[in-house]
């Protein structure tokens, strides 16, 4: 059995495990992977996390499961503890850009030294939104780079990974945290980990107020990068504001668009 054929098949057994009829929400343990291939007959993935985060980030889950959501609810699968994950029903699971909203061209930044030697999609976007400052011109304030990769433990949910965490101060003195969410390749911005950014924020940065980011290459577009701010609104994430940056030589800025970019 192919690995993707595969994930679909132990996914759907799992749902089908515990799904009723107008049934919300329910978890299962990591172990029922390991119990539900045995059932099946299958090879378990070479890392069970892999099965989670594919469906997460890079595919959609199988029509036997979209099939029983109603309305324009949809199924997302969250952390719920250590070695444990909840189905719930959402509104949406991705966070997707814009086709249509206009790029922004900013002077690229990139010292050409880490442009040629980065080693991946993600990290090439965090470099590249570091090093341009992306943050500090889409939220308005002044921030720093606290810490790449957090892994911590968040009450209710287990181990989360934020992918960079920012703190910034703004003219007041009033201070920030910004979980930043990074995507690159065929990944997808998803909103369960905008949902677990927040409460470890909440958790671990009780004092700060926080600005949730995400951040992904526009597809075929490498040089053109969307940011989101998000948030939660009655348990659900919704997008508060989306950019679009342009990293372009200094000389690629013409007038006209230095005129257009005071007049908006």
């Amino acid at each position: 059995m192919a690995e993707q054929p595969l994930y679909d098949a132990l996914i759907v057994r799992i749902f089908k495990n515990h799904y009723k009829k107008g049934v919300e929400s329910f978890e299962f343990d990591r172990d029922e992977i390991d119990s539900v291939a045995s059932s099946l007959n299958v090879r378990l993935p070479k890392n069970l996390g892999d099965l989670i985060y594919s469906f997460r980030y890079r595919k959609e889950l199988p029509k036997e499961i979209t099939d029983t959501a109603p309305g324009k609810k949809i199924w997302i699968i969250a952390p719920a503890g250590r070695a444990r994950y909840r189905f719930h029903l959402s509104s949406a699971s991705r966070i997707v850009p814009r086709t249509d909203l206009v790029a922004i061209k900013i002077p690229d930044a990139t010292p050409e030294i880490i442009a040629l030697y980065s080693l991946s999609d993600e990290q090439a976007l965090l470099a590249r939104v570091r090093y341009n400052r992306l943050i500090d011109i889409f939220l308005g304030i002044t921030t720093y780079s606290l810490q790449n990769h957090l892994r911590t433990t968040v009450k209710g949910m287990g181990q989360i990974e934020i992918d960079e965490v920012y703190v910034g101060v703004n003219k007041n003195g009033q201070q920030f945290v910004i979980p930043v969410q990074a995507k690159g390749g065929s990944d997808q911005l998803a909103v369960v980990q905008t949902q677990q950014d927040l409460a470890c924020c909440a958790e671990k940065f009780p004092t700060l107020s926080c600005r949730a980011i995400s951040a992904q290459f526009m597809r075929d577009e490498e040089n053109t990068i969307a940011i989101f701010e998000l948030t939660l609104e009655n348990d659900e994430v919704k997008v508060v504001e989306e950019r679009h940056y342009r990293l372009v030589p200094a000389d690629a800025i013409s007038a006209t668009d230095l005129r257009c970019y005071s007049n908006r």
